[in-house]
Protein backbone atom coordinates (compact mmCIF):
# COMPACT_ATOMS: atom_id res chain seq x y z
CA UNK A 1 0.00 0.00 0.00
CA UNK A 2 1.38 3.39 -1.02
CA UNK A 3 1.80 6.15 1.54
CA UNK A 4 -0.67 9.04 1.63
CA UNK A 5 1.13 12.32 1.02
CA UNK A 6 -0.15 15.72 2.04
CA UNK A 7 0.06 18.73 -0.24
CA UNK A 8 2.42 20.17 -1.20
CA UNK A 9 4.77 17.18 -1.33
CA UNK A 10 8.34 17.56 -0.12
CA UNK A 11 11.22 16.78 -2.50
CA UNK A 12 14.72 16.04 -1.23
CA UNK A 13 17.72 16.73 -3.47
CA UNK A 14 21.47 16.52 -3.06
CA UNK A 15 23.31 19.86 -3.10
CA UNK A 16 26.32 19.88 -5.42
CA UNK A 17 29.30 22.25 -5.58
CA UNK A 18 28.83 25.65 -7.26
CA UNK A 19 31.01 24.97 -10.31
CA UNK A 20 29.16 21.73 -11.10
CA UNK A 21 25.78 23.37 -10.41
CA UNK A 22 26.61 26.17 -12.85
CA UNK A 23 27.78 23.70 -15.53
CA UNK A 24 24.58 21.64 -15.38
CA UNK A 25 22.34 24.74 -15.09
CA UNK A 26 23.83 26.10 -18.34
CA UNK A 27 23.19 22.78 -20.07
CA UNK A 28 19.65 22.55 -18.74
CA UNK A 29 18.90 26.12 -19.84
CA UNK A 30 20.25 25.34 -23.31
CA UNK A 31 18.56 21.97 -23.87
CA UNK A 32 15.45 21.68 -21.71
CA UNK A 33 12.25 23.05 -23.33
CA UNK A 34 11.99 26.61 -21.95
CA UNK A 35 8.21 26.48 -21.45
CA UNK A 36 8.56 23.70 -18.85
CA UNK A 37 12.01 24.44 -17.46
CA UNK A 38 11.01 25.65 -13.99
CA UNK A 39 14.05 24.29 -12.18
CA UNK A 40 17.80 24.39 -11.92
CA UNK A 41 19.72 21.17 -12.45
CA UNK A 42 19.35 18.79 -9.50
CA UNK A 43 19.94 15.29 -8.17
CA UNK A 44 16.66 14.04 -6.73
CA UNK A 45 16.87 11.68 -3.76
CA UNK A 46 13.16 11.57 -2.87
CA UNK A 47 10.32 12.73 -5.08
CA UNK A 48 7.33 12.79 -2.76
CA UNK A 49 7.48 12.95 1.03
CA UNK A 50 4.93 14.52 3.39
CA UNK A 51 5.80 18.17 3.90
CA UNK A 52 4.02 18.35 7.26
CA UNK A 53 5.85 15.39 8.84
CA UNK A 54 8.29 16.60 11.51
CA UNK A 55 10.27 13.34 11.38
CA UNK A 56 11.52 14.01 7.83
CA UNK A 57 14.07 16.69 8.77
CA UNK A 58 15.53 14.77 11.72
CA UNK A 59 17.22 11.99 9.67
CA UNK A 60 18.49 14.57 7.17
CA UNK A 61 20.06 16.57 10.00
CA UNK A 62 21.59 13.47 11.59
CA UNK A 63 23.00 12.16 8.32
CA UNK A 64 24.40 15.59 7.42
CA UNK A 65 26.99 15.17 10.20
CA UNK A 66 29.47 13.85 7.68
CA UNK A 67 32.05 15.18 5.24
CA UNK A 68 31.36 16.33 1.70
CA UNK A 69 32.08 13.57 -0.80
CA UNK A 70 33.06 13.14 -4.43
CA UNK A 71 30.77 11.52 -6.97
CA UNK A 72 31.59 10.53 -10.54
CA UNK A 73 29.57 11.77 -13.49
CA UNK A 74 30.13 8.54 -15.36
CA UNK A 75 28.19 8.79 -18.62
CA UNK A 76 25.62 10.49 -20.79
CA UNK A 77 22.45 8.46 -21.24
CA UNK A 78 19.64 8.73 -23.79
CA UNK A 79 16.28 8.16 -22.06
CA UNK A 80 13.95 8.23 -25.06
CA UNK A 81 12.53 11.73 -24.76
CA UNK A 82 15.52 13.25 -22.98
CA UNK A 83 19.15 13.10 -21.93
CA UNK A 84 20.71 12.68 -18.50
CA UNK A 85 24.14 12.48 -16.94
CA UNK A 86 24.48 9.41 -14.75
CA UNK A 87 26.22 9.58 -11.39
CA UNK A 88 28.14 6.85 -9.59
CA UNK A 89 28.82 6.99 -5.86
CA UNK A 90 28.83 4.20 -3.32
CA UNK A 91 28.60 6.82 -0.57
CA UNK A 92 25.47 8.31 -2.11
CA UNK A 93 23.81 4.89 -2.37
CA UNK A 94 24.60 4.12 1.28
CA UNK A 95 23.29 7.51 2.38
CA UNK A 96 20.10 6.99 0.37
CA UNK A 97 19.53 3.52 1.85
CA UNK A 98 19.80 4.95 5.38
CA UNK A 99 17.29 7.65 4.52
CA UNK A 100 14.93 5.08 2.99
CA UNK A 101 14.95 3.19 6.30
CA UNK A 102 14.11 6.39 8.19
CA UNK A 103 11.43 7.45 5.70
CA UNK A 104 9.91 4.00 5.19
CA UNK A 105 6.41 4.86 6.53
CA UNK A 106 6.10 7.67 3.98
CA UNK A 107 7.76 6.23 0.88
CA UNK A 108 5.78 6.03 -2.33
CA UNK A 109 6.64 3.41 -4.96
CA UNK A 110 9.29 5.41 -6.81
CA UNK A 111 11.05 6.52 -3.61
CA UNK A 112 11.13 2.96 -2.21
CA UNK A 113 13.14 1.75 -5.22
CA UNK A 114 16.92 1.68 -5.60
CA UNK A 115 18.28 5.15 -6.31
CA UNK A 116 19.27 5.92 -9.91
CA UNK A 117 21.27 9.14 -9.45
CA UNK A 118 21.29 11.38 -12.50
CA UNK A 119 21.01 14.97 -13.66
CA UNK A 120 18.45 15.63 -16.39
CA UNK A 121 19.52 18.25 -18.93
CA UNK A 122 16.79 17.54 -21.48
CA UNK A 123 13.33 16.01 -21.17
CA UNK A 124 9.93 15.95 -22.86
CA UNK A 125 11.27 16.38 -26.40
CA UNK A 126 11.03 14.11 -29.43
CA UNK A 127 13.15 11.00 -29.57
CA UNK A 128 14.91 12.46 -32.63
CA UNK A 129 15.85 15.67 -30.82
CA UNK A 130 17.07 13.83 -27.72
CA UNK A 131 19.07 11.39 -29.85
CA UNK A 132 20.83 14.35 -31.49
CA UNK A 133 21.73 15.86 -28.12
CA UNK A 134 22.85 12.48 -26.79
CA UNK A 135 25.25 12.12 -29.73
CA UNK A 136 26.55 15.67 -29.23
CA UNK A 137 27.15 15.30 -25.47
CA UNK A 138 28.56 11.76 -25.76
CA UNK A 139 31.17 12.72 -28.32
CA UNK A 140 34.43 13.00 -26.42
CA UNK A 141 32.73 12.64 -23.04
CA UNK A 142 35.14 11.88 -20.21
CA UNK A 143 33.92 11.02 -16.70
CA UNK A 144 34.46 13.79 -14.17
CA UNK A 145 33.92 14.42 -10.48
CA UNK A 146 31.43 16.60 -8.66
CA UNK A 147 31.16 17.24 -4.94
CA UNK A 148 28.11 16.50 -2.78
CA UNK A 149 27.73 19.23 -0.14
CA UNK A 150 24.43 18.49 1.61
CA UNK A 151 20.67 18.14 1.26
CA UNK A 152 18.03 20.52 -0.01
CA UNK A 153 14.31 20.25 0.63
CA UNK A 154 11.68 21.72 -1.66
CA UNK A 155 7.91 22.01 -1.87
CA UNK A 156 6.51 20.81 -5.19
CA UNK A 157 4.12 23.45 -6.57
CA UNK A 158 2.65 21.65 -9.60
CA UNK A 159 5.63 22.53 -11.76
CA UNK A 160 7.94 24.94 -9.97
CA UNK A 161 9.59 24.05 -6.67
CA UNK A 162 9.98 26.30 -3.64
CA UNK A 163 13.18 25.95 -1.56
CA UNK A 164 12.43 25.04 2.03
CA UNK A 165 15.74 24.24 3.64
CA UNK A 166 19.38 23.58 2.92
CA UNK A 167 21.22 21.22 5.25
CA UNK A 168 24.94 21.26 4.55
CA UNK A 169 27.24 18.41 5.47
CA UNK A 170 29.15 19.43 8.57
CA UNK A 171 31.81 16.73 9.05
Amino acid sequence: MEATITEPPLIVTLKMDEVSQAFFDVQRAAYFPAYINYLNAHITLFHKLPSDEVFILEPLSLLSRRSDFLMTVSSVKHIGNGVVYTIESDELHELHKKLQVSFKPWLTGKDAQKLWPHITVQNKVTNYKSEQLYKKLSEGFQPFSIMALGFQTWHYLNGPWSMQQEILFSG
